[in-house]
């Protein structure tokens, strides 16, 4: 048989192995990766040598670590870590965490109401069942993942509860049986609401149906997650082991008197570093069909530059305040050792490429090699003599078995490549950057990379 032009023939693939054996090195390496992680074998020893989990400024660590198992709520966690931080120390607690369950929970439901009703706008604009994005939404129309606002808007209007008081699920711990329900149905709906659309029925006619389907829905998320409190009552012993009670509270009266004013989510700013040129620094965006609340509030960003947002995070720090951040997690980092350093893999020397040298944070982003999908917590910065930050500890939502009991070490240089966004108190950023909030956000595609969910 004839070749294309452009294949790959026997003389091209037998050439590629005379070369490849010409080096004994290569075949040093095969052999190595024969029964071995080829990224193990690329770690540089150096950089771990020099990795110490010590910083300038360290926030109190907050126990036990968090895990968030088998599930996408890294985003929730990553929250509930940066509440967390003031509350203990303020009720001198010795180790606490929020439900994480119950946000879950409230995410479940506002999300399937929120989905359902988009469906029913991107009808009204006009698009194709086929279409791009009718296609892109019902391709996962309830994943766990979430960004920022999100999680405000579920907090603001839902409230928070101690763990004990609501404690996990196995479909918190392990999502995809749930969710794998809630897709089929979602998109069994769509269909029922395309053709009341088709019949040109009245908005009346389709929110009742919506508020069928919700109660339906409702049915099996709180089966598998819990039934919503109205009030709860939480017992505790304090660090001086003093019993003390709070309740019966409602979770909102819970949020808005015992955490809120130590943290409120409601002041906090969420910026992002997209480096596109199509998409200019100082000035606010958006994402087309980003939500999880009807009513609630958009994802909207202010894009900077990194250094300029790494400052927001480092005063943040510097006043024992958590950061919340989204990365590119799986991205040149150990997880084993909790490291994420550009220069922990020498990817040359045991492979003879390079990675993550050769485009620029912009070009990842075009060409669809990063995206934010993970978020996590900061609670310690190093700082030179420049006053500059260096590296990062990160509180992980994993459980302690990776890095340093849980905490990784980050460089600056790392999330300078890496790292998408950071969420931070305004009263740790400019005045004239704060009026940049009150410009109308530019709306980029729903399958931009900037409205990927953190998971």
């Amino acid at each position: 048989m004839e070749s294309a032009k452009g294949s790959i023939t026997s003389e091209i693939l037998n050439k590629f192995q005379k070369n490849f054996e010409a080096d004994p090195k290569n075949i040093v390496v095969q052999n190595a990766c024969f029964k071995n992680d080829p990224l193990e074998l690329a770690v540089q020893r150096k950089i771990v040598e020099t990795s110490a989990h010590v910083f300038t400024h360290k926030i109190d660590d907050t126990k036990p670590i968090t895990n968030q198992k088998s599930s996408g709520r890294c985003w929730q966690f990553a929250t509930l870590n940066v509440l967390r931080a003031p509350f203990v120390k303020e009720h001198q607690l010795e180790d606490f965490e929020f439900s994480h369950s119950y946000i879950f929970l409230c995410d479940k439901i506002e999300r399937c109401n929120f989905t359902l009703h988009t469906i029913v706008e991107i009808l009204k604009r006009g698009e194709p069942i086929d279409g791009r994005l009718m296609s892109f939404i019902l391709a996962d129309p309830i994943a766990d993942g979430g960004q920022w606002h999100m999680v405000v808007n579920l907090i603001s209007k839902y409230g928070v509860i101690p763990k004990k008081c609501f404690p996990e699920t196995f479909c918190c711990e392990t999502s995809a049986r749930l969710n794998g329900i809630l897709k089929t149905k979602l998109r069994e709906y769509a269909r029922d609401l395309t053709l009341l659309y088709e019949k040109k029925a009245s908005d009346e006619e389709i929110d009742k149906k919506i508020l069928s389907c919700m109660e339906a829905l409702y049915k099996v998320i709180v089966i598998c997650l819990g039934s919503p409190p109205e009030t709860f009552t939480w017992e505790y012993y304090n660090k001086s082991k003093a019993y003390n009670v709070i309740g019966p509270i409602t979770p909102l009266q819970f949020y808005e008197t015992y955490v809120k004013p130590y943290c409120n989510v409601e002041d906090k700013i969420c910026f992002v570093n997209d480096p596109r040129p199509q998409n200019p620094y100082d000035r606010t965006y958006t994402v087309d069909c980003l939500g999880n609340m009807v009513g609630g509030l958009k994802t909207v960003y202010v894009n900077k530059k990194i250094k300029e947002i790494l400052g927001y995070a480092a005063k943040s720090i510097q006043n024992n305040e958590p950061v919340w951040f989204g990365c590119d997690f799986g991205k040149v980092y150990n997880l084993k050792l909790g490291i994420q350093d550009l220069r922990i893999h020498d990817y040359n020397l045991s492979f003879g490429v390079d990675l993550h040298k050769t485009m620029s944070k912009a070009e990842r982003l075009i060409y669809g090699d990063t995206i934010m999908n993970h978020a996590m917590t900061f609670t310690a910065v190093s700082l030179d003599s420049n006053g500059e930050p260096t590296k990062w500890r990160v509180e992980n939502s994993w459980g302690e078995d990776r890095g340093e009991k849980g905490y990784l070490m980050m460089t600056s240089e790392w999330f300078e490549e890496f790292g998408f966004e950071i969420v931070v108190d305004k009263k740790y950023v400019p005045e004239e950057v704060q009026e940049i909030m009150k410009m109308e956000p530019k709306v980029l595609p729903a399958w931009d990379p900037m409205g990927n969910l953190a998971l």
